[in-house]
């Protein structure tokens, strides 16, 4: 028989705050935390904006000298595992660490590093590239320095499946709980790649909103003006635990996690495929893994990109499991506050579909003024809501086709 899995710890670092409270907070107001880049020449540029990371401080978590040995990815993975580790009253000892796992991936890794050892080579020869190149720059260090940092020996891997990253991670740890072969994962997604090649890689495929005089208004999902994308940075992180261990040590338990469902669109190694097929797949198995029927959920955290194609293949893909009843539940994004985080975006928007159902409150989608007759949900337009959410649905799908799919419930003993 299954363990059943739940949530006792959280950590976030995001453009609108670097814990979890205050990232919530300016989540359920309705802040944007998209802003003209100034990190690095951006004129050439034919998007000049992102959402940056701009309070993080490293130092709280480990030594700063050490930190100097690793991407910002890892750190911001770092930042938040340390916040959920605390968060859980969790403490890792000689008896329970191979029983305790991490499984935190990234969409791209440590770019940043790459890039600048790249150029250091081209300019100044390989005796000047760092001999912390490759342990900075591959995309499973966060998991392995996480580990590294806690002690913790048990389950410890990277899934890699770009935007689905994240929710891929929760997912799969869960699974590794539910069928015993950890007590506890520290699971999520960490990302860091507003650099130069990305922006301009992202921007020549035309994915990026060139909404750039008013960055707060640029993303805007499901609505009629949305014109892409807007990329950010960040982590999320979650402590996924067994129900026996958790309530064994008296931990708080945020939400119980039910259902997970993935999938694969086999069709573009961008475009979704037509009509949502493979979004539709991902909800369709979460909703059975979880034993329910679609009209048990009273929320989607929506993928909710920005781009065309996304937002209205989302919505075609919710209405064709949902039926009538996709017309009864809140959908909203939160990447029109946050922007888009790539891999990281799964964890930090798992985050926020816990705080709903803790709350009673579903954020808003901002910067939603005209609506598209393809899009014709209720997106929980521009300002906050409150609602009693049992089950909700947190959705997120990747380039390469890949979709994953996770469902959060309202703790209950019983």
């Amino acid at each position: 028989m299954n363990r059943r899995v739940v949530i006792t710890g959280m950590g976030a670092v995001t453009p609108i705050g670097c814990d979890v409270e205050s990232f919530w907070n300016n989540l359920k107001a309705g802040k944007s935390g998209i802003s003209r880049i100034d990190t690095f020449d951006v004129s050439e540029y034919t998007t000049r904006i992102a959402g940056i990371v701009r309070d993080f401080d490293i130092a709280q978590y480990m030594d700063e000298k050490e930190s100097r040995r690793l991407d910002p990815f890892a750190k911001f993975a770092i930042g938040a595992s340390m916040q959920a580790m605390q968060d859980a009253g969790l403490e890792i000892t000689e008896e329970n660490a191979t029983r305790i796992g991490v499984y935190i991936g990234s969409g791209i890794g440590g770019i940043s590093t790459l890039l600048g050892n790249y150029r250091i080579l081209m300019e100044r020869g390989p005796r000047r590239v760092s001999p912390f190149v490759v342990p900075m720059m591959i995309a499973n260090i966060a998991s392995g320095q996480v580990s590294i940092m806690l002690g913790a020996k048990g389950p410890n891997s990277s899934p890699i499946s770009a935007c689905a990253t994240g929710t891929n991670a929760i997912g799969d740890a869960f699974k590794i709980v539910q069928r015993g072969d950890a007590d506890v994962m520290i699971a999520g997604g960490a990302e860091s790649a507003i650099v130069d090649l990305s922006l301009a890689g992202f921007g020549k495929m035309k994915a990026l909103s060139t909404r750039n005089d008013e960055p707060e208004l640029a993303s805007r999902p499901f609505e009629a003006n949305r014109d892409g994308f807007v990329m950010s940075e960040g982590s999320g992180i979650l402590i996924v635990e067994s129900l026996d261990h958790a309530l064994a040590r008296n931990a708080r338990i945020h939400a119980e996690i039910v259902g997970y469902g993935m999938s694969g669109d086999a069709y573009h190694i961008t475009a979704p495929a037509p009509e949502g097929a493979g979004a539709k797949e991902a909800m369709r198995r979460a909703v059975a893994d979880a034993g329910l029927e679609p009209e048990s959920i009273d929320y989607i955290n929506a993928h909710g990109t920005s781009t065309e194609y996304n937002d209205k293949f989302e919505t075609i893909a919710i209405k064709s499991l949902f039926g009538d009843h996709a017309y009864k539940l809140a959908v909203s994004s939160n990447k029109s506050m946050i922007g888009h985080m790539l891999g990281a975006a799964g964890g930090v928007e798992a985050v926020a579909t816990i705080r709903s159902i803790q709350d009673g409150i579903l954020p808003p989608t901002i910067n939603y003024e005209v609506a598209d007759p393809e899009c014709d949900l209720d997106y929980v337009p521009n300002n906050a809501r409150e609602a009693q959410v049992q089950y909700a649905m947190s959705n997120s799908l990747g380039f390469g086709g890949h979709n994953a799919s996770i469902i959060l419930k309202r703790y209950d003993a019983s």
